[in-house]
């Protein structure tokens, strides 16, 4: 086990561990850090606890100190500043003709690297433009390319529900997401309405996904028989969310009834099972096979078979 403490360095981002030393910051607290990247400014989300060696990377980095109000300004100068570094980006990207769509760019906490995001078609030749940054801002320069997804949550924005963006609100890991979850779901596959603003399918149809596939073993499926306190009928709609199941009853020659039940309440009446495969194939096997003239072959014969075939000569 190892002490350690939780930050993020944004809002909804991954949580990452680092080894608090002789500090004890609690959640709420702005802490400096050692990354790989620099010195950064990260927020404290999970005070010091416990954690499992296989649950972290050894070796931990450790906790620089916690942030006292000179690092809070010398932060919020950085974030203020960025603004003017992007636009001169903007203007040097526009100069070289490069195909890239600048995102956002970041500095360190103590300005020894300057990081642009930026999503592109393919890939892009921008060694002259990393010259001409790192000359105007006398620093190192990082350019890193993005997806789609990870734009979107940079930037933000409202979704198709009106709320903020789920990604930049509080998901700190991107989900695999199918269309496959989509149709389970019985939603429209429609592209415009299953895609969010990163032109990608929803995360939220990965939230339900994992009731829908539990109700999808309990419940019977769409178009089977099923026997109903009210006899037996067919199923006609499924309701995962409040587990209901709506059944059409005949009544009469040309006529039925839809009711709603419980899943609970509802059986499933099992077919008669198709004779197996094998036993098919072990039956065509015992059928002899016969030439054109009619005249079985003795290979096709078992050896009861043969000992019954009178030996010609005799």
């Amino acid at each position: 086990m190892s002490m350690v403490i939780g930050v993020r360095f944004k809002n909804a981002g991954k949580l990452y561990y680092f080894d608090p030393g002789k500090l004890w910051p609690a959640a709420g607290d702005a802490v400096i850090v050692e990354t790989a990247r620099g010195i950064e400014y990260a927020q404290c989300v999970m005070g010091v606890h416990e954690v499992s060696d296989d649950s972290i990377t050894a070796p931990l980095k450790k906790v620089i100190r916690i942030a006292g109000e000179e690092d809070a300004e010398k932060h919020r100068a950085n974030i203020e500043s960025e603004w003017e570094v992007y636009k001169l980006c903007q203007q040097k990207i526009a100069d070289h003709k490069l195909d890239m769509k600048l995102v956002k760019v970041e500095y360190t906490f103590d300005r020894s690297k300057l990081i642009a995001y930026f999503t592109s078609g393919g890939r892009v030749d921008f060694r002259a433009l990393v010259k001409d940054l790192a000359a105007a801002f006398k620093t190192r320069i990082e350019l890193k390319q993005i997806g789609v997804r990870d734009e979107a949550k940079m930037l933000g924005g409202l979704g198709s529900c009106g709320r903020p963006l789920c990604c930049s609100s509080f998901l700190g890991d991107f989900q695999p997401v199918s269309i496959k979850m989509a149709k389970e779901q019985s939603l429209s596959l429609n592209p415009t309405k299953i895609s969010g603003v990163c032109g990608r399918l929803m995360c939220c149809l990965k939230y339900e996904q994992d009731l829908y596939e539990r109700a999808r073993k309990t419940l019977p499926h769409v178009g089977k028989d099923v026997m109903t306190p009210d006899g037996r009928g067919t199923v006609v709609e499924l309701n995962p969310l409040q587990e209901l199941v709506k059944v059409r009853i005949p009544k009469g020659q040309d006529s039925f009834e839809i009711h709603v039940y419980a899943g609970s309440e509802v059986q499933r009446i099992v077919s008669p099972q198709p004779q197996k495969t094998a036993d098919r194939k072990k039956e065509q096997r015992s059928v002899p096979k016969r030439d054109e003239a009619g005249e079985v072959s003795p290979e096709d014969l078992s050896e009861d078979e043969l000992d019954s075939v009178a030996d010609p000569e005799e």
